[in-house]
């Protein structure tokens, strides 16, 4: 989002790397997928379902919102030579204190949680095995391939996953389309007091999490790790959100054909496998099950990239706490960050089994709504700092869009932080 760069270094690739930049594709497409869970893609599949069209510029003003992010952790790693752990121990204690009761509640919670998405689409593919024991596979599978495997098989598998997202879920899209023609009025924008909230969550929604501070890592296992990486860097993350949005569309287009005007109601993550069931009626068996595959792939992907990407943060908050002396290259073969990676398998179990004890679900709740507005306000103060040359700080454009994106995600922060105690009574 940077509007000048008067760096040569930024333009440092040749005119034949930018003819195949597609190749250069990869960490961002991570960031991008791993934001893309369930719970998202029952909320464009519900906004179809119960506006029909009338939501598609939040999932496209959501792209930009998410770049400004994305884009910002990206330039702030290849600019500085820092981790975003460093920057934020450079602001003050407190930020890595957060980080820390932070990461160790939410990674407790988001283990059950997670697996459980994932295990809702296996589970409707494959029920001779029960709910509980879906997600406890999906867990494993994921701590396994993390363990065992380097950043660049973690990379293939994430593309190959993306990749069925779009075969199974834009591939049923094409085929619901002239059920769709009926309903292009309603594309035009529906605004009133229930609906400005509704638009708040798809903008800060698909597409971000957590793990979009975990892309410098991903930056630097692709040996992107220079001022000259800047560009591509650039290209790569807007180019995989443009991609999980035309996701997004996809499936809101999907609600919008199938289920706008027929007067069913759905709602939550089960509105999923309660979708694929109408969209077997309407097209075939056979398409049910492919959009539930695409349905796997997506909250998959969401899992494998955090038990990767946060188990990255986790470790280098240690190392950056303790002054370990580990080097930047080496965070993930720290005992830290294979600590992580089972905190994230095991002891969730224990809440697939005997259910999630309700303060410590409201604890995350507390939590997890303050982190995307801290990573978007620490990213203006870290960008406009002298941590960062000159020529590679915000410009006004980028300052205005991450302002935008904090002023963003404080209000969702409010609403859910309502929502929390007005739970409570």
């Amino acid at each position: 989002m940077q509007e000048k760069v008067e760096s040569k270094e930024v333009g440092a690739f040749s005119d034949k790397q930018d003819t195949t930049k597609w190749k250069f594709i990869g960490p961002g497409l991570i960031v991008a997928a791993t934001g893309v869970g369930a719970g998202d893609l029952a909320t464009a599949l519900v906004s179809g379902a119960e506006y029909g069209l009338a939501f598609l510029w939040a999932i496209v003003l959501g792209v930009i919102v998410k770049f400004a992010i994305g884009e910002g952790v990206g330039r702030y790693t290849l600019a500085s030579g820092n981790t975003i752990l460093e920057g934020w121990r450079g602001i003050g204690k407190w930020t890595t204190g957060y980080f820390g009761i932070y990461s160790v509640i939410w990674g407790f919670v988001y283990g059950a949680a997670g697996t459980a998405s994932c295990a809702l689409a296996a589970y409707a593919l494959f029920p001779q095995i029960s709910l509980t024991w879906w997600a406890v596979i999906n867990g494993v599978i994921c701590y396994a391939l993390v363990l065992t495997g380097k950043y660049g098989f973690f990379e293939k598998v994430i593309t190959a996953l993306v990749a069925v997202m779009f075969i199974t879920v834009i591939g049923s899209m094409i085929f619901v389309l002239p059920d769709l023609l009926p309903h292009l009025n309603t594309i035009v924008p529906v605004m009133n007091d229930d609906t400005i909230i509704y638009s708040l969550g798809l903008i800060g929604g698909v597409g971000g999490s957590i793990t979009m501070a975990s892309y410098g890592y991903w930056l630097k296992e692709k040996n992107w790790s220079e001022k000259r990486h800047i560009k591509i860097m650039r290209w790569d993350s807007l180019s995989a959100y443009i991609i999980t949005s035309i996701f997004a569309l996809g499936i809101m287009v999907l609600g919008t054909a199938i289920i706008f005007g027929t007067g069913d109601i759905i709602s939550g993550e089960e509105a999923l496998v309660v979708f694929s069931s109408r969209l077997g009626e309407v097209l075939s068996p056979t398409a049910q099950y492919f959009f539930l595959i695409g349905f796997w792939a997506a909250s998959f992907t969401s899992i494998l990239g955090v038990w990767n990407g946060v188990s990255y943060l986790f470790a280098d908050f240690i190392r950056t706490t303790r002054h370990t002396g580990v080097k930047q290259d080496d965070i993930s073969k720290t005992k830290s960050y294979k600590f992580y990676l089972f905190w994230l398998t095991f002891p969730p179990i224990v809440l697939h089994l005997f259910g999630k004890p309700v303060a410590l679900i409201i604890l995350y709740g507390f939590l997890g709504a303050l982190f995307m507005p801290f990573l978007a306000i620490t990213l203006i103060y870290l960008l406009n700092s002298r941590q960062i040359d000159k020529p590679f700080r915000s410009g006004k454009l980028s300052n205005i869009v991450l302002s935008l994106s904090a002023l963003l995600f404080t209000v969702l922060t409010c609403i859910k932080l309502y929502d929390i105690i007005g739970g409570l009574f």
